[in-house]
């Protein structure tokens, strides 16, 4: 054992060794190569370290050449324009500068190509430090450009650069959630943002196109991850942070301009969601869409079609649909013809169970709270939530009845439904149909709310108090739903453990007036003293 253990405490220590070594010899390369042309060839040596099976061995290739080409390039060690192959640099006429120059843009190159595969690498660690590394070739490359200038719209960013970054990022194989968190950081410069989204529609355009519009699962999560990670600014004086600063003309670059962050912006999320999604993803695009896509896009109106169809798929779906709906009608004067008949098909039992009952019920009170509504429909939708409250759970009657009593209050002709006196008298067959989703057919206003007056000698003592509301006349002053909409079943049981009840409550037990009574009593019972 004495031996096993020497042997292992051995090994690690030539690890460990072998590690520095290594570092070492890396380094040294890089220290050569810099201060003298003649070692140039030891660059070989550099990039066959990225290909190494050791985890470490690779990080520290990749910070070698961060540091190794980053110094090249500012000192103008790379060749500057369009690069001629290595047959063509060794058979043409050119000066020995030149021939260094080429030589080390082409060793430039296949670094780069090396850290663009080690992007996917399986170690989260070589991931981020290629990753890294790619961003800072991009912005040095920015102040010292390899390619001819476009003055008239790119100016010197490195786009071609980033936009191969970002097509490792949006792999449809492996989830690149982690490392695309990571490249928030870059996110929040302004021009990477800019080339960053155009990318993005390139990339999805030409992947959708070639899948045939089949949803890829793992390709579409790590595009909306990315997409939903570029946070616009609001004003055009938020536009300071850049990653490449331009020398001159920076006001007429389209990277500085507001207007053409929009304009991008709106394209890349029209890219998106132009093409099939997987069903998880509608949910979480909805989320975000109201407060986070809409108001930076020039044209909100462009997302008619993915609302319309998100709005049509039913369940949660249509609920999250109606929050982009709402700020299309209200805001940009949407005009949709079925949208209360739709709303009305969506009342079904699940609306009191779903994770998002709270949003929906907040937009279904606005949606109603035009008096300009028909009496027959909002009858329709009183009477249709009564039917459902019979089975709803009673943290959502406490919330359902308050708001069924709004409804009566906004329109008043709509009393009639808890002042029939029919439905009092005998038992009758009640006209309404609930089978029906048209609101214009369904018999409401024909018939009463005959289930509010059932809830009223319901088990919760709450929900039976709230259910009598309707035995008075209603108040005009609505009542505040705000508060109930988010009420959980939690949160009303521990309403109930903190209710002091006032009444007195009859036990069955005797006063006792003595510590040992008579046979009657329990002691005497157990402790017979005959």
């Amino acid at each position: 054992m004495a031996t096993s253990r020497s042997s292992n405490v051995s090994t690690d220590k030539s690890d460990e060794t072998a590690k520095k070594s290594s570092k070492k010899d890396i380094n040294n390369k890089v220290e050569l190569i810099i201060k003298n042309r003649k070692n140039a060839n030891d660059v070989f040596d550099i990039l066959e370290y990225l290909q190494a099976d050791k985890e470490k061995d690779v990080v520290f290739a990749v910070n070698a050449c961060n540091k190794l080409f980053s110094a090249l390039l500012e000192r103008g060690d790379l060749f500057v324009g369009r690069l001629p192959s290595e047959e063509e640099m060794l058979t043409g006429n050119h000066s020995a500068e030149e021939k260094y120059r080429m030589f080390m843009r082409h060793r430039y190159n296949s670094c780069k190509d090396s850290l663009l595969g080690l992007i996917r690498h399986e170690a989260f660690q070589v991931k981020e430090s290629a990753l890294v590394t790619m961003m800072k070739f991009v912005s040095v490359e920015g102040k010292f450009p390899l390619l001819a200038v476009d003055w008239e719209e790119h100016y010197n960013f490195p786009r071609e650069l980033l936009k191969a970054v970002v097509e490792r990022l949006l792999s449809d194989k492996e989830d690149m959630a982690l490392l695309i968190s990571r490249f928030q950081e870059f996110l929040e410069m302004e021009d990477v943002r800019y080339y960053v989204m155009g990318s993005i529609c390139d990339n999805v355009v030409r992947v959708m196109e070639r899948a045939k519009g089949a949803v890829l699962p793992v390709y579409q999560s790590n595009v909306f991850l990315l997409a939903s990670s570029i946070s616009m600014p609001s004003q055009e004086a938020e536009l300071s942070n850049f990653l490449v600063k331009q020398a001159a003309k920076q006001e007429d670059w389209k990277a500085a301009k507001l207007k053409e962050h929009k304009r991008v912006f709106e394209r890349m999320w029209l890219c998106v969601l132009k093409y099939k999604l997987p069903s998880s993803m509608y949910k979480k695009v909805l989320v975000i869409l109201h407060d986070s896509i809409l108001p930076h896009m020039s044209k909100p109106t462009l997302m008619i079609d993915f609302l319309t169809a998100a709005y049509e798929v039913g369940g949660a779906i249509s609920l999250l649909a109606l929050n982009g709906l709402f700020v299309l009608i209200h805001q940009h004067n949407l005009d949709y013809p079925d949208f209360y008949k739709k709303l009305y098909s969506l009342l079904e039992p699940s609306v009191f169970h779903v994770k998002y009952r709270a949003r929906f019920f907040h937009l279904a009170n606005l949606f109603l709270s035009s008096s300009h509504l028909p009496v027959y429909l909002v009858a329709a939708f009183a009477k249709r939530l009564s039917r459902l409250a019979l089975t709803a759970p009673p943290a959502a009657l406490l919330m359902v009845l308050p708001f069924i009593c709004n409804l009566i209050r906004r329109h008043p002709a709509c009393r009639v439904l808890i002042h029939r006196p029919s439905a009092a008298e005998e038992p009758c067959d009640d006209p309404y149909l609930m089978d029906v989703d048209d609101p214009a057919h369904c018999h409401a206003l024909e018939s009463s709310l005959w289930e509010l007056q059932t809830l009223q000698t319901h088990y919760h003592p709450d929900v039976a108090k709230a259910a009598m509301a309707i035995n008075k006349p209603l108040s005009e002053q609505e009542d505040d739903i705000s508060e109930l909409l988010e009420l959980s079943a939690y949160e009303l049981f521990e309403r109930g453990l903190k209710q002091k009840e006032n009444q007195a409550v009859p036990l069955e037990f005797e006063v006792a007036t003595q510590l040992l009574q008579g046979s009657g009593g329990i002691l005497g019972a157990h402790f017979s003293l005959e």
